[in-house]
């Protein structure tokens, strides 16, 4: 509140106090009830209780003591009766003034008991944080926007005689090349902060700038969206369309339960816990969609075709999210086969590299520091044990192997490029690049099923990991191409970090949401019923 404000409310609040006291003297003062400013005598006996008030003369009337006694009674009830108002008032005021005095710790009112989320009542008021939550908030509603689009034009690419979408398709990527860059200004924010407010909130106004052009170009094209959706207005034919993917799905998810039986028989726990509860949940999604059909058909039967037609986009809605989750459950299982495919020549390359490091001269000639140089080869030679150990037990994570030989083989880098050879001509630079390669795909696929399927409750700091892991991830294919592997190995490393971190980033999220449902009303995870996006998800 600003000191202009406040003071206005002091006068208002002055006023009312006095005017009680006005009125007192009005009623009092000349010409009240016909006294005269010489009779200082009626004065007394206007604010003095009579003995008889009410009393009867004879003949049924009040005597005429008693009349002006009771004038004056009237005359002081008002008065009284506004100033107890204006106290009543006032007190009101001082009480709420003085607790949000006591709560405040900051000229901004922040409260001193609350935290920034997750607490029981409203985030506290920081304007330094307002910029950066417009900027989330729009990051989450542009996500989400171009998640529905591209869902949209999945199924409409699934159904026969669907309308040419290409102008469509085309306003989807821009609308998604604008999102990507905004993703990437909100990574730099958190991985170099700049040191003037003032450039800060210059980046913050950017990323709204390329949320709102990537919403207005879906806007634009609204009306093809509309005609996409066409198909649904025929409510029966659109209601069997998703029946049938529905059951379909329904015998996708049924195998996907087996092939994950088979992959925790043959894997540690680690490999298959991205997709654990995958084929829970996608059943979970079809029943919503099962539901949703029902309630469709009954509208239809009722006549209300709006109704169910809106009942027909929540059960698809739900299907693409069953989708999702089954898809993750089979790519996980190529995934983990291929990786186990690799693990042998890869644990073979890095026992040569070990072997050759050792060979390097102790006494530092080469260039690289002595203890340097021991160090990298320690920690290689410790972690390509541990794999080996793991390996032969039996079951074992052959992505989480992959990934860990992949950082004792970045160690032996340091010791093996410049101090004997260029890492151009390293032999199994090509296979460094694949393994990298395949762990960031696993983890960046891993954290979009993951993100797709609660999108709802997921926020921006989780999305943003995902963006730009898999835009470093698409420029690690560009340099592979191009024929810088040392490049594009890189790029893959940090992308598979990213999505690691996105992933665990919407786990907690979804962790978060689901204690504030069970703490609150004990409600399931809002969207998770028919039509949501999981766990609070859009359609």
């Amino acid at each position: 509140m600003t000191t202009s404000v406040r003071a206005v409310r002091t006068r208002i609040t002055g006023r009312v106090l006095l005017a009680p006291l006005v009125l007192v003297w009005w009623t009092a003062g000349p010409g009240a009830g016909g006294a005269r400013a010489e009779e200082p005598a009626a004065l007394p006996r206007r604010y003095a209780y009579p003995a008889a008030l009410g009393a009867a003369g004879p003949g049924g009337h009040a005597a005429e003591g008693g009349a002006t006694d009771a004038g004056a009674a009237v005359y002081l009830v008002l008065p009284v009766a506004v100033l107890l108002a204006a106290v009543a008032v006032a007190s009101y005021t001082f009480v709420k003034r003085r607790r949000r005095m006591a709560n405040r710790t900051t000229p901004g009112g922040a409260p001193a008991d609350r935290g920034t989320s997750g607490g029981s009542g409203p985030p506290p008021r920081n304007p330094s944080a307002e910029p950066v939550i417009r900027a989330e908030r729009a990051l989450i509603g542009t996500d989400d926007a171009v998640r529905a689009r591209q869902e949209e034009l999945a199924f409409a690419a699934a159904r026969s005689g669907a309308p040419d979408v290409a102008r469509l398709t085309e306003a989807v990527a821009f609308a998604e090349g604008e999102l990507t860059v905004a993703f990437r200004l909100r990574q730099e924010l958190d991985d170099a902060p700049p040191p003037d407010d003032r450039e800060r909130r210059g980046v913050l106004a950017e990323i709204l700038a390329r949320c709102a052009r990537a919403d207005a170009r879906l806007d634009a094209e609204a009306e093809g969206f509309d005609r996409l959706r066409a198909p649904e207005r025929n409510v029966p034919e659109a209601l069997g369309s998703v029946a049938l993917i529905c059951r379909a799905l329904a015998g996708r998810a049924a195998t996907a339960r087996e092939t994950l039986g088979t992959l925790r028989g043959r894997y540690a726990d680690t490999a298959v816990a991205p997709v654990a509860d995958d084929t829970d949940e996608a059943g979970n999604r079809l029943m919503c969609a099962g539901s949703a059909l029902d309630e469709a058909r009954g509208l239809v039967d009722a006549g209300d075709t709006g109704g169910a037609a809106a009942r027909v986009r929540a059960a698809r809605s739900a299907a693409g999210q069953a989708a999702v989750l089954v898809e993750a459950v089979e790519r996980r299982a190529r995934e983990l086969a291929e990786a186990a495919g690799m693990l042998p020549g890869a644990l073979t390359g890095t026992e040569t590299d070990l072997a050759e490091a050792r060979g390097l001269p102790k006494d530092g000639t080469q260039g690289a520091p002595v203890a340097d140089l021991q160090g990298r080869i320690g920690r290689a030679e410790a972690m390509f044990a541990d794999v080996r150990r793991e390996v032969a037990g039996g079951r074992y994570d052959p992505i989480d192997a992959l990934r860990r030989i992949g950082e004792a083989d970045t160690l032996l880098d340091g010791a093996l490029t410049g101090a004997c050879r260029p890492d151009a001509d390293r032999p199994r630079t090509g296979a460094l690049l694949d393994q990298a390669m395949l762990t960031a795909r696993s983890a960046a696929g891993a954290a979009t099923a993951y993100i797709t399927a609660h999108r709802g409750v997921v926020g921006a700091p989780a999305r943003t990991r995902l963006a730009e892991s898999r835009r470093l991830l698409e420029w690690a294919r560009g340099r592979a191409a191009a024929g810088d592997a040392h490049t594009a190995r890189s790029e893959a490393r940090r992308a598979d970090a990213l999505a690691r971190q996105a992933r665990d980033l919407a786990e907690r999220d979804v962790r978060s949401h689901r204690g504030r449902s069970e703490e609150g009303t004990g409600a399931i995870e809002a969207g998770s019923g028919a039509g949501g996006g999981g766990a609070g998800g859009r359609s």
